[in-house]
């Protein structure tokens, strides 16, 4: 008889205590789109066809107190907030929103990200970016005004932060949202 080492997991653990506060239990798709620690866009594409990207929002905006936490960079620092919403199957399937110190970026890379037009995971596949991701938070949350208009509901939102890092800096933070009945059905 083979007998293996238990090795933890944490997200694993993370979402069975989701599941467990609020009586709920997620779909295989959900805890795969909550856990993953690579591009989700990569993931939507697998499981429903190509999807698309449409950028809501970019500005420059300067890191205050909670943003140069997030980030690990200066106050006042200069960093670009984008908007997005992965959208397949004939509606919005994702809406994320990222905060990213555009100096941590090479030049054609900084470019793509201002366009707007990829999916980040896809820009730093494009550029062979060495990344890796890591989790902050997963929670369930109420919707924001933006939230309700752009997937018109008011249920319950699953959401994820994270930021990734390259090189031992961050040069992303982002947060990744969807309504809890998304993605409950397997596929």
């Amino acid at each position: 008889m083979f007998e293996g080492n238990i090795v933890k997991n944490e997200l694993h653990d993370l979402i069975r205590q989701i599941e467990q506060e609020n009586g709920i239990t997620f779909s295989n798709t959900q805890k795969v789109l909550l856990s993953i620690e690579g591009s989700i866009t990569a993931i939507l594409d697998v499981l429903y066809g190509t999807v698309s990207i449409f950028t809501l929002n970019q500005d420059y905006i300067n890191a205050d107190a909670s943003k140069s936490e997030l980030l690990n960079v200066d106050e006042c620092e200069e960093i670009h907030l984008r908007e997005v919403l992965i959208h397949g199957k004939g509606k919005p399937m994702i809406y994320a929103k990222s905060y990213i110190p555009l100096s941590r970026y090479r030049e054609k890379s900084r470019e793509d990200i201002v366009k707007g037009k990829l999916p980040i995971g896809r820009i730093l596949k494009k550029y062979e970016v060495e990344s890796r991701r890591m989790i902050n938070e997963i929670y369930i949350e109420k919707p924001s005004s933006t939230l309700r208009e752009l997937f018109h509901t008011s249920e319950e939102f699953i959401s994820r932060d994270y930021v990734v890092i390259e090189n031992g800096k961050i040069i992303m933070w982002t947060k990744e949202s969807f309504p809890i009945s998304y993605f409950s059905k397997e596929i």
